[in-house]
């Protein structure tokens, strides 16, 4: 690190792999602020005094970043109270989960706009800063289902393909100016929504993993660790699969 510390911005922050992320950047010695929806202000203030209490100081701010006039007042606010935004990991994501059949359009724009349009939503705004610095660092958390689909799921596999697609594209127009772009597409992910899962489905998720088991928080924070470190501004444009062998292409 430098002098003065890096600052990180994490979109859908608050939660299980969020947290992950925001805590090991944090060790990592970034300053780190974790993005939150408007209606989850409550959980955030318990959240940011959970990590007090173990000895983080991580900061928060409130943004719906499937608006962009929100999500732009949001990097303003970082930017006001840090002066920049180095690294800004978009991890902000929902499931609207129905058989195409069942889809109406209201799952799936909610999809789309929550998992695909935030990904402009937030990049677009500090983009041009980092273009000025000649440093930055944008990772976008994709999923397995967006490489290989998922039956009920089409909003959502179409979401986080369309990321890496992004990904692709603005790593190119980055690279000369030292910033790079990457996507992290995890598998199976122990939070709190996959161990509130039905044993036998669990079971049954966990039998089709070749590493027979689920994927840590932790492990997905790591990836991102590797990727927003200086030493590693030639990996750019690349898609990591962290899904312990359940998907290989």
């Amino acid at each position: 690190m430098t002098q003065q510390a890096r600052v990180a911005l994490i979109t859908g922050g608050i939660g299980g792999i969020g947290t992950a992320i925001c805590q090991r950047l944090a060790k990592d010695g970034f300053r780190v602020v974790a993005n939150h929806h408007p209606a989850e202000q409550e959980a955030a203030d318990a959240w940011r005094q959970e990590r007090a209490a173990d000895g983080m100081d991580i900061d928060t701010i409130a943004g719906d970043v499937s608006s962009f006039e929100d999500s732009t007042r949001m990097v303003e606010e970082v930017k006001n109270r840090y002066g920049s935004v180095d690294v800004l990991v978009n991890c902000a994501g929902i499931t609207r989960d129905k058989t195409f059949k069942r889809m109406d359009h209201g799952h799936w724009e909610a999809v789309i706009n929550v998992n695909l349009n935030s990904v402009f939503n937030a990049t677009r705004p500090v983009w041009e800063d980092m273009l000025e610095r000649g440093f930055g660092r944008v990772i976008n958390i994709s999923s397995v289902n967006g490489q290989r689909g998922q039956f009920g799921q089409a909003n959502y596999s179409t979401a986080k393909a369309g990321m890496h697609g992004f990904t692709m594209a603005l790593a190119q127009e980055g690279a000369a100016k030292g910033i790079t772009v990457n996507t992290i597409s995890p598998g199976y992910v122990e939070t709190a929504m996959t161990l509130a899962m039905r044993d036998d489905v669990r079971d049954a998720i966990i039998s089709g993993i070749p590493m027979r088991r689920m994927g840590l928080p932790g492990e997905i924070a790591s990836a991102v660790a590797f990727l927003v470190a200086e030493e590693n501004g030639y990996v750019t444009g690349a898609n990591i699969p962290v899904n312990g062998g359940l998907f290989m292409h």
